[in-house]
């Protein structure tokens, strides 16, 4: 089979045209068959180069994919199969990636844990959750040790300053309740919540009640009076932890 011409392409690929029909090939096959110089391919080494080629394409592939985000072993796994890649080809290119140091679920968990800590407020329980997601091969528990407990108090009491502001028409142990289920989803185990929630007043707030009050009062009084008005706001306020007292 006769080379006619090469026309270079993107990704580090070129068109070559022969005799017979076309090939897409990456340079690095290119070179290892000596196509520049023979400018002829073999017709009993057409399956080799195309096996070769094949393993360029999940390899640069599963490199380019590293460069827009950093993945763990498995991670890339998924993405090399959805994309149909032979299972054998997978498992060559990851091996090579690995022994590149493209791949390592140690730097994966260190990296993710970092940015976690640095980019939100995820408690270690939810970011734990989340690596074994990503099936990493290491020890989780021992690289969220960095993890401090100073670290992990601030971060909880940013966060319940801010649910206990946005949770006003709530009171008592309700919002106490509320707050510790937002912190404890945001991945906060139960000891450090109760001390970070030892420094909040959750007893029951008698200007709020009487907002709260006046405020069903107004909604609920169009469909209901009497006695029964006054039963379902005393409901209405003690689901929200708010004692109703006569006095308000």
């Amino acid at each position: 089979m006769k080379i006619i011409k090469y026309r270079k392409m993107s990704g580090g690929k070129y068109k070559v045209t022969t005799d017979t029909f076309d090939l897409v090939l990456y340079e690095e096959v290119i070179l290892k068959y000596n196509l520049l110089i023979t400018k002829e391919i073999d017709p009993l080494d057409v399956e080799k180069i195309s096996n070769d080629n094949m393993y360029y394409e999940v390899y640069y592939s599963a490199l380019n994919s590293i460069k827009s985000r950093f993945r763990s072993v498995y991670d890339m796994r998924v993405l090399l199969t959805k994309k149909e890649y032979p299972t054998d080809m997978i498992d060559y290119v990851i091996d090579k990636l690995l022994e590149q140091g493209y791949l390592n679920d140690l730097s994966f968990t260190k990296a993710f844990i970092n940015n976690q800590m640095i980019t939100t407020n995820k408690g270690p329980n939810k970011i734990k959750q989340e690596l074994l997601e990503h099936k990493v091969d290491c020890d989780i528990d021992k690289e969220l040790e960095v993890f401090d407990l100073d670290l992990q108090l601030e971060k909880m009491d940013k966060l319940a300053n801010r649910f206990y502001k946005s949770n006003r028409n709530r009171g008592g142990n309700v919002l106490r309740q509320k707050i510790t289920n937002d912190l404890y989803n945001y991945g906060y185990n139960g000891s450090l919540i109760d001390k970070v929630l030892s420094n909040y007043d959750f007893s029951n707030d008698k200007e709020l009640a009487k907002k709260e009050y006046d405020k069903l009062y107004r909604k609920l009084s169009r469909k209901y009076n009497g006695s029964e008005l006054e039963r379902k706001i005393r409901e209405k306020m003690y689901m929200k932890g708010l004692k109703y007292e006569e006095d308000y």
